[in-house]
């Protein structure tokens, strides 16, 4: 197994970290685009919301076949297949002119970025040490983070400057080209054996999965957590291109770099789950979270930043704890324990937008804090059910 401050570590969770990174850029790439966008196609907000809730809702649904497909022919070459796949989607995309069919091109977007987000994590359990294993995912994560970052700081910048085509024309040639990297450095898988034939088999783990409830609570966790992280910036982005602010798209999406706070915690979450509970952990973050949204409700952009920076790193925090703990509970089929995870995950995102854009229309931050505290409280009542659960099987 892959052992931590080797050749094979480094060249493995680079590959890993750059695969995460390019994927995350292309899902994320259209949030900063909303507002235009909407102007664009005359939408509204709800309806322009589509072209990230297409992507995130698709990569959701198909998070379990692309796992099981990896049962079959092996993580390495279903993380390459969908990397490769990214380029010719995004392309797809400059052939249409219309709200429906672009959102449609989003969708399709998303089930490409699926293959590799439902088995990166898989393919680390598998091939790192427990120790290795452990501070991988952070810095896999805190790849997630930085190229959700990356993604949004381009897509404003290169939609206000050059048009949203020429975006997606260089967002598809970087993918391209971080695709051959990734081929060239990712190794070979050497402690997992495809199986095939077994896919009646594959089907009653997923349900058996689902029966663990240390597993699914951990799992609705990571669904409301997301919920809440991804759309408190997109609300954001309305609220400051709204009056009294009248911020230009990408100044607006400068706001994403309070996701580097996610980045730092992510990391740190290996480190705390070496020595505390990650179930306490996945409440400190929830909270550090929740405190951000409090003060983001002054209308000061300095108060705004501030809180983006808590609920950025409480709830990278959260996810990172949330994730480890599904792929080490899992006793097999670990890639489709995490892509259930993920579907739990990217479903919460992808209808999360519609609940907090409407809070957002109806009572403007107010409303996105009434409709945010019912979020965090759920999670918390679900990390209470997962501490009773964890401590009733110790006993």
């Amino acid at each position: 197994m892959i052992e931590v401050k080797t050749a094979a570590y480094r060249r493995a969770s680079f590959a890993l970290a750059l695969g995460s990174f390019l994927v995350f850029c292309n899902l994320y790439m259209f949030q900063p685009m909303l507002p235009l966008m909407a102007e664009k196609f005359n939408a509204s907000a709800i309806e322009i919301n589509w072209l990230l809730a297409s992507c995130t809702l698709m990569l959701a649904l198909t998070l379990v076949p692309w796992a099981v497909g990896s049962e079959i022919i092996g993580r390495r070459k279903v993380m390459m297949l969908s990397l490769f796949l990214l380029p010719f989607t995004g392309m797809a995309m400059l052939l249409t002119d219309s709200l429906i069919m672009l959102t449609l091109t989003r969708g399709v977007m998303g089930i490409a970025l699926a293959g590799f987000v439902a088995v990166a994590v898989a393919y680390m359990a598998e091939e790192f040490t427990p120790k290795a294993f452990m501070i991988a995912v952070g810095g896999y994560i805190s790849a997630n983070s930085l190229g959700g970052i990356a993604g949004r700081l381009y897509g404003g910048f290169a939609t206000e400057y050059w048009g949203w085509d020429i975006a997606v024309i260089g967002m598809a040639i970087a993918s391209l080209v971080g695709a051959l990297l990734v081929s060239r450095l990712l190794p070979e898988q050497q402690c997992f054996t495809p199986k095939r034939g077994q896919f009646r088999n594959h089907n009653k783990r997923v349900i058996g999965h689902l029966k663990q409830r240390e597993l699914w609570l951990a799992m609705l966790i990571g669904g409301l957590n997301f919920a809440l992280i991804v759309n408190l910036y997109t609300v954001m982005g309305f609220r400051l291109i709204a009056p009294p602010y009248s911020l230009s798209i990408s100044l607006t999406s400068m706001i994403f770099l309070c996701y580097l706070s996610g980045t730092i915690s992510a990391k740190l979450s290996g480190r705390w789950s070496q020595h505390y509970s990650p179930i306490k952990g996945m409440v400190l973050g929830t909270t550090v979270s929740a405190i951000g949204m409090w003060i983001a409700v002054y209308d000061s952009l300095y108060a705004m930043v501030v809180g983006l920076l808590l609920i950025g790193s409480g709830a990278f925090f959260t996810h990172s704890l949330a994730y480890a703990w599904v792929s080490q509970k899992a006793k097999v089929a670990k890639a489709t324990a995490t892509a259930l995870y993920l579907v739990h995950y990217y479903i919460g995102g992808s209808l999360g937008g519609f609940y907090l854009i409407a809070c957002w229309q109806y009572g403007a931050w107010y409303g996105v804090l009434a409709g945010g505290m019912v979020l965090y409280g759920l999670i918390y009542l679900l990390c209470w059910r997962l501490h009773r659960h964890a401590c009733s099987l110790t006993k």
